[in-house]
């Protein structure tokens, strides 16, 4: 989410003595794209249109820094570290929101406090790095002191302007921002510029326009708040439930995007299969799901297989299949 309110109250970079790039580790201690994920880059477009780096629509309009988010709730409780990209300064920080849904608190809640709880960090030369929807009472360093890359800043959390629990990254340089995926790329341009990730780090990101981030099963039909909240982990089916249903939730979906999700018994039969509608408009993120209420006293034992496939112009473009087995 927007980070613009933040920086307002907090001072950004000083002027730059430099023309050379700061390179920037990953800001989260996760494992990019099984732990964590890319939902929006920067908007590249000056217009109220969208456009990422790769001229694709991972944004909207007028965001100003990555968004890496944690698959749900209950990952961000386990305590997901916000780590300093480069090496600094803490210019300033911010602590004591609380850790709610943009949905429940209210906008006006958070008004002029957009970023949540954060860390602005300065690198010299005009460099900066801002760190936004920390968790409440998380926040590890103070205004002054000195940090290195990679050091514990807080935790990923879900305060300010935000409906899911992420980190918003946003880099600066003389107070202007910066897409470290493509520095040097001005407004309006994509497939430009020069990635400013290290290129050592674990985690080195690369793009893609769409990604499956939940895959599960669960005894009893569930919503996307449902898997949000991390509440089909604690309701695997069994012999005895009363309904076996796989779900999916994937993001960066485009218009006229097809997806089908398809459940087979241990025998190979489709018992279950839901064939979504096409997509009338991109979707920053949506939820499938199929199911079926069990047939008689008791789930024959086995492994019960799910199958989800996107596709895209005609192509596949996704597919992942998935298990769960039954006892005796």
């Amino acid at each position: 989410m927007s980070a613009l309110a933040f920086c307002a109250v907090m001072t950004c970079a000083a002027a730059s003595r430099s023309s050379e790039p700061q390179l920037f580790a990953w800001p989260v201690a996760c494992e990019l794209g099984a732990t964590c994920f890319v939902q929006n880059y920067v908007d590249h477009d000056p217009s109220d249109k969208t456009l990422d780096f790769r001229c694709g629509h991972r944004t909207y309009d007028g965001h100003d820094g990555t968004d890496i988010r944690l698959p749900d709730l209950d990952v961000q409780r386990t305590g997901v570290a916000v780590v300093a990209a480069a090496s600094g300064r803490v210019a300033q920080i911010r602590d004591g929101m609380d850790d709610v849904s943009v949905k429940f608190a209210g906008k006006a809640a958070v008004a002029g406090r957009e970023c949540g709880n954060g860390a602005i960090v300065e690198h010299g030369d005009g460099w900066s790095t801002q760190y936004c929807h920390m968790a409440k009472g998380s926040l590890r360093v103070k205004p002054g002191d000195s940090v290195n890359a990679g050091q514990a800043l807080g935790l990923v959390g879900l305060s300010g302007n935000t409906e899911f629990p992420h980190l918003h990254f946003t880099v600066r340089h003389n107070g202007t921002v910066v897409d470290p995926f493509a520095e040097g790329a001005a407004k309006g341009e994509c497939n430009f510029g020069r990635s400013l990730w290290q290129p050592t780090a674990s985690s080195t990101p690369n793009y893609r326009p769409t990604e499956i981030i939940n895959a599960g099963f669960a005894d009893r039909a569930v919503t996307m708040d449902d898997v949000e909240a991390g509440e089909p982990r604690r309701s695997v089916p069994g012999a005895n439930s009363e309904a076996i249903v796989a779900y999916v939730r994937a993001i960066g979906l485009q218009a006229e995007d097809e997806q089908a999700i398809e459940l087979k018994s241990p025998q190979g039969q489709v018992i279950a299969l839901y064939r979504a509608p096409k997509l009338p408009r991109d979707q920053a993120q949506y939820f499938v799901s199929a199911g079926r209420k069990r047939p008689g006293s008791a789930w024959p034992p086995g492994a019960y297989t799910a199958t989800f496939t996107i596709s895209r112009n005609g192509n596949e473009i996704e597919r992942r299949s998935f298990k769960v087995e039954i006892a005796q």
